[in-house]
């Protein structure tokens, strides 16, 4: 098993290729983030949504607490030898000095990295105000230069996520957080391939593009030629896991048939992925 050091190198070298982008999906416990290992991809990423609605929980703010969201991290960081990068949401907590030990923490499970939203969890203001966002990634930074490893911070600008869709804000808090020291630049919810390649001519470091908001109906190709260097799956995993779960239990009850069984993955397939004997 690699060191958590190893992993994060890795992992900041994943960023800096021009020729392809990083497919980051997004596992919600242990069992999808060692299926995702099997099948091939490089890196994993944890989905904040995906992750409370497997306990029972809303993604909500403030449903969710650091503990609970750190343990799964670590567990899943324990089960694979690929790096493993974490949604931490809006760092629990909106003082720069909270996110600052969030980031701590989250380096002390092994993380490779984590992404930080600029969102409140305030219903009638969502959106932090531009200086203290900036001043809660600069306090990110702090930490992250502080640690004995290399650990990849990606900085969210969450305007469209949240019914402001306006594009200058955006860019100029991604600009901000670049030059506060952020090594990811991260804005969910751009519906065109202007608005993203927009964003990636604005900055000079890696951006990411979530698959699941906006941008499903675009292909990889599409996102590379506008310059995207890292698209994550965010929570459409765990949800189309769940859709499936969803539709097998409305036939059950709705129609009294049992067709979805044809479609179930076999015992030998998960296995197969499960098994610690497929690297050999």
């Amino acid at each position: 098993m690699p060191t958590a050091k190893q992993k994060a190198e890795l992992f900041a070298r994943m960023h800096e290729r021009e020729d392809k982008a990083l497919i980051l999906p997004n596992a919600w416990d242990v069992g999808s983030a060692r299926i995702l290992e099997a099948m091939g991809f490089e890196a994993i990423a944890t989905t904040s949504a995906g992750f409370a609605f497997c306990i029972g929980k809303r993604d909500w703010p403030g449903e969710v607490s650091r503990a609970e969201a750190l343990g799964m991290c670590k567990a899943i960081v324990k089960a694979v030898e690929v790096p493993v990068s974490a949604d931490l949401e809006h760092g629990y907590g909106l003082k720069p000095e909270t996110v600052a030990e969030t980031i701590r923490q989250a380096a002390a499970t092994g993380l490779s990295g984590c992404t930080i939203e600029d969102t409140s969890g305030k219903p009638d203001a969502p959106i932090i105000d531009f200086q203290h966002a900036v001043e809660r990634i600069s306090a990110a930074v702090q930490a992250r230069d502080g640690l004995k490893r290399p650990f990849v911070l990606t900085a969210r600008a969450e305007n469209f996520l949240h019914g402001r869709p306006d594009l200058d804000d955006t860019i100029s808090r991604l600009i901000a957080y670049e030059a506060a020291g952020a090594d990811v630049l991260y804005a969910p919810g751009l519906s065109t391939l202007d608005q993203i390649a927009q964003v990636c001519e604005a900055v000079s470091k890696p951006v990411n593009v979530v698959i699941g908001t906006a941008a499903s109906h675009f292909t990889v190709a599409q996102l590379e030629a506008a310059g995207v260097r890292r698209i994550s799956m965010g929570s459409s995993f765990a949800r189309a896991a769940l859709g499936g779960f969803l539709q097998a239990a409305r036939e059950v009850m709705n129609k009294g048939t049992f067709e979805f069984a044809q479609y179930a993955a076999s015992f030998a397939q998960i296995d197969e992925l499960l098994s610690r004997d497929r690297k050999a």
